[in-house]
């Protein structure tokens, strides 16, 4: 049988800010992330349609 040490709670509430901060920057980079997707997909659509050239040097 595993016993686990319980943290005062002082430490319990840096833990869980910590955690708390870490999850705020998780959802704001996925966040970031699905708006790139979505500018990807349009930049790609206005490509391969030729609404918008590239110079090939």
């Amino acid at each position: 049988m595993t016993i686990f040490r319980i943290p005062p709670l002082a430490e319990q509430e840096k833990i869980a800010e910590l955690l708390s901060t870490a999850d705020q920057e998780i959802e704001l980079l996925q966040e970031n992330l699905e708006y790139l997707k979505a500018e990807k997909i349009a930049l790609m659509q206005q490509l391969l349609t030729g609404k918008c050239r590239v110079k090939v040097t």
